[in-house]
């Protein structure tokens, strides 16, 4: 029971990590844009977190038991790839890189899981999870962030051509809120989801092993003899640990995003977050634990191409999608050897 215990704690500071990590996918933009103060824009992407993350379940499914085989899946297998994933969290946050929460998870607990199947790769759900659902959406969804993102922005500039500066930035200064909290609730509806299917799958896993046979009938809610649904109480649990980390804010990435990468006008802000909200809206609804963070980064880099490409800090861009795609193996290389460390125990 301690042990499990032990894993909600970590699950809890990992999603209270992915709330100020990510911070930055939410309001980035409309803090740069100056649309919103710090304090404000951090208080709505804790709100419309909070809503995101209280809807749907199909992401926290696949992670929970779309990705490997759940049967192997032990409770030091689930507190392994919880470590792995929030120790690359505070490095890539300490470094002001928006790197991917998800994958870090996704990575920790494939490297886990493997550990604890001796290397037995069957253990992997390569072909119906991993494939599908992680690897290709990887490269594909910053693909279309910046396509989109780019596209929508060379159509805003041709449809106001004939409007003053002064209109455009009055109205999209008022557009970029609603743009702000559409993408704030898309990013509750998708990473929230990934910390609920990994405490279910640790609820499932206990059940399965006998921890909670022996205990009062008042807990009887963390019985979870077969993964079906996510319970209520893990629901709501995530939700607010997701907004409490949203609201402690992620300055450092918030400077990356909002001021490093480019500098943006509340309309370039308004396209790249209705771009990135519109992609991961559509993925949470397929079960695709999308990178939230690949998506928003690169819809800024196709908005700020199109407004001028040199005006776009490549070196910087080059710097994050290294971060990118070290994420996965990184964080599964150290999920595989804390799962050693934790069996040699």
């Amino acid at each position: 029971m301690l042990l499990f215990i032990t894993v909600v704690v970590a699950a809890i500071f990992f999603e209270y990590s992915n709330g100020f990590h990510d911070a930055a996918n939410a309001i980035a933009t409309v803090i740069s844009t100056k649309v919103l103060t710090p304090r404000q824009a951090i208080a709505m992407a804790a709100i419309f977190n909070l809503t995101g993350a209280l809807m749907g379940g199909a992401v926290a499914a696949t992670v929970g038991k779309g990705l490997v085989d759940t049967s192997i899946v032990t409770m030091p297998t689930v507190l392994c790839a919880l470590i792995a994933a929030i120790f690359w969290n505070l490095l890539t946050w300490w470094l002001g890189i928006p790197s991917s929460s998800s994958h870090a998870l996704i990575g920790g607990l494939c490297g886990a899981a493997l550990a604890t199947a001796h290397e037995n790769w069957g253990v992997l759900k390569w072909g119906a999870g991993l494939w599908p659902k992680v690897v290709l959406p990887m490269f594909t969804s910053p693909i279309l962030g910046f396509i989109i993102g780019g596209v929508l922005m060379f159509i805003l500039l041709v449809v106001l051509r004939g409007f003053t500066p002064y209109v455009i930035h009055k109205f999209f200064g008022n557009a970029q809120v609603l743009s702000a909290a559409w993408m704030a609730h898309s990013h509750g509806t998708n990473d929230a989801q990934k910390t609920m299917g990994i405490i279910t799958l640790a609820l499932f896993t206990g059940t399965k092993a006998g921890t909670f046979n022996q205990l009062p009938r008042w807990l009887g809610f963390l019985h979870t003899p077969a993964f079906t649904a996510v319970p209520v109480w893990v629901k709501i649990l995530c939700a607010l640990t997701m907004a409490a980390g949203t609201a402690a804010g992620g300055w450092r990435i918030i400077r990356t995003l909002g001021h490093k990468m480019v500098k943006l006008q509340p309309v370039h802000g308004f396209a790249a977050e209705s771009t990135a909200a519109l992609i991961i809206q559509g993925a949470s609804h397929f079960g695709i634990p999308l990178s939230t963070t690949h998506v928003i980064s690169a819809s800024i880099m196709g908005v700020g191409a199109v407004k001028r490409f040199s005006g776009v800090k490549w070196s910087l861009v080059e710097r994050i999608v290294w971060a990118w795609v070290l994420t996965l193996p990184a964080t599964g290389l150290f999920g595989y050897l804390l799962a050693r460390v934790a069996e040699a125990l």
